[in-house]
């Protein structure tokens, strides 16, 4: 039986056969080597590129640059959530925004729409008094409205407005001042815990939510809100004029109704962003100069920025308006 194989064997190839067949394999060899060499090249440049483009985004929102827009148009900007430093609804935030929003050639007026319980009277303070330099500035009318709510620190913001449009089940009003916290002395009597606080100066450790409040430090606290209060009433009394009807409960803290504002002179009238726009300021086309949280502020949020945050909240003891 013929047990050889049928193949040709390197002893009985002929040496051009063999040298083909080297050179075919070292071909096959470095098409690959280039392959692979082209495909990290391409991998390396579609990083780079993913890297400048979040790197111009955070320039663009850092420098809150904005391309004019074409056209007339009402131009929007929104304020949502609490109002703080850290938050979209920051002075930092909206002031760029209003900025953009008013120097915009194409722009007939701006509207800035609320969805807010408040916040900081800084804050709000800051983007107050903003608008109303906005507006002298390039002669254009600011509106506000309100959807859900512009409570406190936003009824504080919406007051700079020319006029406030609410719809009828909208919350506004809230006009006080609050500083919360906790105390926990009782309870650490009752484990045992001491609480060692050392200060150089009587009042250092005023607040601590671990030491008592004397009478005089609660006193100071009280005068200190009375007076962020009374600059609260008199925005409130400069923005509204002679269209607000004043009673007993409009700087209480009390909040009403957009049906209910309206009547009372802390609104204007009924109306929606759509409404404004088309029938107010004449200029259906809305385009929003609200700035928009980045990828890198999402990723921040949602990997452990918020953790502990509600403890922190807890514990602070700031002036709020809410």
């Amino acid at each position: 039986m013929n047990t050889e194989s049928n193949a040709p064997s390197t002893d009985t190839m002929p040496v051009a056969a063999v040298e083909r067949m080297v050179r075919q394999l070292s071909a096959d060899m470095l098409t690959e080597q280039r392959s692979r060499r082209r495909w990290n090249i391409g991998l390396r440049l579609a990083w780079l590129a993913l890297v400048a483009f979040i790197v111009y985004s955070l320039s663009q929102h850092a420098n809150g640059l904005h391309t004019p827009q074409p056209g007339p148009h009402t131009a929007l900007v929104e304020v949502r959530g609490e109002i703080a430093a850290d938050t979209l609804a920051s002075a930092d935030n909206l002031t760029g925004a209003l900025r953009d929003a008013f120097a915009d050639s194409n722009s007939q007026a701006v509207v800035l729409r609320l969805n807010s319980p408040g916040g900081s009277p800084v804050q709000a303070g800051l983007v107050h008094d903003e608008i109303l330099r906005l507006k002298a500035l390039h002669k254009k009318k600011a509106y506000a409205v309100v959807e859900e709510s512009a409570a406190s620190g936003a009824y504080y913001i919406a007051v700079a407005a020319d006029e406030i449009y609410v719809d009828k089940a909208s919350i506004v009003g809230s006009i006080g001042v609050l500083m919360d916290g906790f105390g926990f002395t009782g309870t650490m009597d009752k484990l045992g815990v001491e609480r060692r606080l050392i200060t150089a100066g009587e009042n250092k450790g005023f607040l601590d939510p671990f030491s008592p409040m004397s009478a005089g430090q609660r006193a100071y606290a009280e005068q200190m809100l009375a007076q962020i209060h009374q600059q609260f009433v008199t925005v409130v009394k400069q923005g509204r004029g002679a269209r607000l009807k004043e009673t007993p409960e409009t700087f209480s803290g009390l909040f009403w109704t957009g049906q209910e504002a309206v009547q009372q002179g802390l609104a204007d009238h009924l109306g929606s962003l759509d409404y404004v726009a088309r029938e107010v300021i004449k200029a259906e086309n809305v385009i929003d100069y609200t700035p928009q949280e980045n990828v890198a502020e999402r990723l921040a949020k949602r990997f452990g920025a918020a953790m502990g945050g509600g403890a922190v909240k807890a514990l602070r003891s700031t002036p709020s308006l809410y």
